[in-house]
């Protein structure tokens, strides 16, 4: 497929997935055509369809309504590459030694076969536009790949290209909000641009540049070039967004009223405050209560504490980040009915992890003691099939990003692969066509730092790392913590210690054994076996 060059975007509507089809040829293919819309840290209850006050999100709520929802999904570590690696490997993230963003050389993530590459051994095309952040075997089976980074696809690139259209000073600036540095690597940025705080600036990048852009108009090229049948195509359809540098341009942000806080309707009266956001910065894991606390850096929540106009610079721009991204998932779909191809394409959305948005008091996901929180680890998922998905399903079974891999060879029809570790989620087809449950009792997130067992009304975060960190406290001797989440939603009353749920504790302890059991940690012993020898 030759790269596209970008022209007018179709502007975002209310109901782009009942676009008229009237004329559009009825095209189908042997196997249906499968889209991922993959955005980074989506907080799952930032839509209109979960009742957010503030946020506009129609296209995803439309594909919510005419869809499943899965309300109770968890990734399996909340942080970016190991969280992606064990959905396109279907394995859990101690079993291929993913337990943070560090490169990951183990033998079982050169063994495994991805998820493209399981449809492409089954006569798919297979593309890949924007970030991916997996690694070796995770990685392998693409017939057409092109990143937001440069280092990940080399020869065609949202970096590359934003150069050549004129616009690598405006994309600098956006970067600069986090990471101090132009795309191409210098850091001149650093001192060209004054300090982001909150990381939080308002793009100054044409509509048709973002990164969203580039990912949603490459999948526009693939749905085109396939209108007319042959072989079916699996697209992973990557947004940069929400995730750091809250970088909007001016359309979105103007959707939202920054400049107070209010009752948190749809009519500019300001944003709604987080529930949390002044919880006592003690009353959270010792990084977390650091960064509340820091009055410097990129993220001063000190500051923000004392100026709330911080807060409501990057929740806003947060909000209107998703916005963009919902914006874009219309554009996707009005091709899809445009083409007739509608009726023969699965479409799958949902994200690595999820964003504080002000929980807690926080920012972003942090990187230690952030795996307990439901605003981290809990992720949207949707699936849309139209006429065979079930309509206005919403699915409050325990799920993970674990599942998506077996849910979608089974609903195309293909053939599990030969791997030496099974796939260790479970197919969801039968509950999004035919609405059956599930029934787990259980599901867990681990990374290296803090595990956590998510029960139906609990939630046990158990201390893993015995790191020291800047507080000078053992991060373990903080303990561990456990939540009645029925009674306190937003997960501020530790309850470790309550001995009326002595017996609760015990179970979730008990769960957390039997997922050591049954789940091999071959990869994470491996991977610490090579970090011992350093």
């Amino acid at each position: 497929m030759n790269k596209i060059l970008p022209g007018k975007l179709i502007l975002p509507a209310l109901s782009l997935l009942t676009v008229c089809s009237a004329n559009a040829a009825k095209v189908k293919t042997a196997k249906p055509n499968v889209i991922i819309l993959f955005s980074d840290q989506h907080n799952a209850n930032v839509f209109g369809y979960q009742g957010h006050p503030d946020v506009k999100t129609p296209n995803l709520d439309a594909m919510a309504r005419q869809g499943v929802v899965f309300n109770r999904a968890y990734c399996q570590n909340a942080i970016s590459a190991p969280s992606r690696m064990s959905l396109f490997t279907g394995l859990y993230p101690r079993t291929i030694g993913a337990m943070d963003n560090a490169h990951v050389e183990t033998t079982i993530i050169k063994e495994v076969v991805s998820i493209q590459s399981s449809f492409q051994a089954n006569g798919y095309d297979t593309y890949a536009f924007g970030k991916r952040h997996l690694e070796s075997g995770a990685d392998k089976g693409w017939t057409n790949n092109q990143s937001h980074l440069d280092n990940e696809s080399p020869n065609a690139n949202y970096v590359e290209w934003i150069e050549k259209e004129g616009y690598a000073d405006a994309f600098g600036e956006d970067w600069a909000a986090e990471f101090g540095q132009f795309p191409n690597g210098n850091s001149k940025a650093k001192t060209k641009f004054p300090t982001a705080k909150m990381g939080t600036r308002t793009s100054k990048l044409p509509e048709d540049k973002t990164m969203e852009a580039y990912s949603t108009l490459n999948t526009l090229d693939v749905i085109r070039s396939h209108k007319d049948g042959g072989k079916p195509f699996f697209c992973f359809t990557s947004f940069y967004h929400p995730h750091q540098p809250y970088t909007p341009i001016q359309k979105y942000l103007s959707m939202y009223d920054i400049t107070k806080w209010g009752k948190g309707t749809l009519y500019n009266d300001g944003l709604q405050m987080p529930q949390t956001l002044h919880q006592p910065a003690n009353e959270i894991p010792p990084f977390l209560e650091n960064l509340r606390n820091s009055k410097t850096g990129i993220w001063c929540l000190g500051l923000a504490a004392e100026d709330e106009q911080l807060y409501r610079n990057y929740i806003g721009s947060y909000y209107a980040l998703v916005s963009e991204i919902d914006a874009r998932v219309g554009e996707i779909f009005a091709e899809l009915e445009k083409n007739g191809m509608a009726e023969n394409t699965i479409v799958v959305y949902a994200s690595d992890h999820g964003d504080f948005v002000g929980y807690h008091g926080m920012i972003e996901k942090a990187a230690l003691g952030h795996n307990v929180y439901e605003e981290t680890l809990r992720v949207p998922l949707m699936f849309f099939w139209k006429g065979k998905s079930a309509v206005n399903f919403k699915s409050d079974d325990l799920v993970g990003l674990i599942d998506i891999y077996p849910t979608l060879i089974e609903l195309v029809g293909i053939k599990k692969p030969t791997l030496k570790y099974d796939l260790q989620g479970i197919s969801l087809a039968k509950t999004v066509t035919k609405k059956k449950q599930t029934n787990r009792n259980y599901i867990v997130s681990e990374n290296w730092s803090q595990a956590s067992v998510i029960t139906k009304d609990y939630k046990l975060g158990i201390m893993l790392d015995p790191t020291t960190v800047a507080a000078k406290r053992d991060y373990r001797s903080y303990g561990n913590m456990l939540f009645n989440r029925k009674a306190d939603p937003y997960e501020v009353n530790n309850q470790i210690n309550a001995p009326e749920l002595a017996a609760t504790k015990q179970l979730l302890f008990e769960y957390y054994a039997d997922f050591e059991k049954k789940i091999s940690g071959v990869g994470k012993t491996e991977m610490a076996n090579k970090s011992s020898k350093k």
